[in-house]
């Protein structure tokens, strides 16, 4: 098959949804498909376009067999409303060309966020006559107006008129957890066009390995330490200043050591409130290259996914595939009912406190430092659990599956509409061929 995926962020982006979509594009690509990308220049999550990618309005590479077609974005470091509006309008306009001037696809994969991309993706499939599946990462607008990102009563309208247009125009939608599925029913989507498959995780490279003789315990003076890591990103969502209050909790224990991973501007900011409260056993680090990340993650005695109180039920940090793949165990500071509180339950492998209780974070953390042996089996069921539900192979056959047979379902209603009296053999011909 011909794929485009129609991506906003993508490699070398380090975090969120980028990594996924290079792994899935990869996959298909060594699996014998033509894998196309249309995406934006990286910049995320500095907000600054990368260097090498400055002052070009358009800029293609190939990377791992994959045709990757960059526009340039309206970005800015700090950016206001009228910013984030410019910046999904820059790229509906400036990826909508490369997009059309390349080949024919047989099947379009869009993400959300960005959810503007789907006017671009719904009018290439009209004009490729081609199915279109939306990829759902996050439900917009619902969970920017849930955490107050969202304020505008315009821009509300508009955006969930955009919406109901994605969820009527994609012909498959992919979700990563069963709140959403629950989410789209409830607005009346059709459960025939809901497809869930589970964000991933190559299980191949992250992987468990020992603390000892580990890297970057040694780089950061972290050996005999009992860490705790927290590494993603730093928004308003997350509250990381819950992990630097629960830190200082536990202050007086020098064996433990918190660090977390992040953009420059959160780290930044997560520096002043050490400062004001005098945490200062909590060391801020940039953003590790990719390949070092299994080691990064190896130094760990435990991982953390943090959330806000307020945060959407439905919402699933792909951060947790990943810690569980480390072989490492979990604490999340997340809401009790939420996606992210379930996941962490059903693997076996960390526990769960309430969000923004800095007590209870480090009450939870200090019984893990005094009990070796359940963090041991924690770990053990964290691994155990990302090979059987979030191993990359199963999603990459699932993705694979789903579209050769809206391929094949399209095809088969060609030929129908040409040869109605074959009408009867044409889908499982077609099918079989696939």
């Amino acid at each position: 098959m011909r794929i485009l995926i129609y991506s906003y962020n993508y490699y070398p982006e380090p975090i969120g949804i980028a990594p996924l979509m290079t792994e899935l594009a990869e996959g298909l690509v060594k699996r014998g498909h033509q894998v196309r990308v249309v995406t934006a220049m990286p910049n995320y999550p500095e907000r600054q376009i990368y260097e090498g990618y400055r002052g070009k309005w358009y800029f293609s590479e190939v990377k791992n067999g994959v045709q990757i077609q960059r526009s340039y974005v309206w970005i800015r470091p700090q950016p206001n409303l009228l910013d984030r509006v410019l910046l999904d309008a820059s790229f509906i306009v400036t990826s909508f060309l490369p997009a059309l001037m390349g080949w024919r696809p047989d099947v379009i994969l869009s993400t959300s966020p960005s959810l503007p991309s789907c006017i671009p993706t719904a009018l290439l499939g009209w004009l490729h006559n081609c199915p279109v599946v939306l990829n759902l990462q996050d439900i917009l607008p619902e969970a920017a107006v849930h955490v107050g990102l969202l304020k505008n009563k315009l821009l509300i309208h508009l955006f969930t008129a955009l919406e109901k247009f994605a969820y009527r125009t994609a012909t498959k939608i992919s979700v990563i957890a069963d709140g959403f599925v629950d989410n789209l029913l409830s607005k009346r989507v059709a459960a025939s066009k809901i497809v869930q498959i589970p964000n991933w995780v190559d299980i191949n490279f992250v992987r468990p390995l020992p603390k000892e003789n580990n890297a970057f315990r040694t780089a950061h003076n972290l050996n005999g330490k009992f860490v705790v890591l927290y590494s993603g990103n730093i928004a308003l969502t997350q509250g990381l200043e819950t992990v630097v209050k629960a830190a200082f909790e536990l202050r007086h224990i020098p064996d433990i050591a918190f660090v977390i991973v992040g953009e420059a501007k959160g780290l930044q900011r997560l520096q002043l409130e050490c400062q004001a409260i005098g945490a200062d056993n909590v060391l801020l680090l940039p953003f590790e290259q990719r390949k070092h990340l299994p080691e990064m993650l190896a130094a760990a005695d435990v991982g953390l996914v943090v959330q806000k109180k307020n945060i959407v039920s439905f919402n699933m940090p792909s951060k947790i595939q990943v810690l569980l793949a480390s072989g490492r165990a979990l604490v999340g500071s997340v809401p009790d009912n939420g996606t992210a509180a379930r996941a962490i339950r059903e693997s076996g492998g960390g526990v769960v406190v309430s969000p923004e209780d800095p007590h209870a974070l480090a009450k939870a953390i200090l019984n893990l430092y005094k009990r070796p042996e359940k963090v041991k089996t924690l770990g053990y069921n964290s691994r155990k659990y990302a090979i059987e539900k979030y191993a990359f192979e199963q999603a990459l056959n699932q993705y694979e599956f789903l579209f050769s047979s809206i391929v094949a379902d399209q095809s088969a209603v060609e030929s129908t509409a040409v040869s109605p009296q074959t009408e009867i053999f044409a889908p499982r011909e077609t099918l079989n061929k696939v």
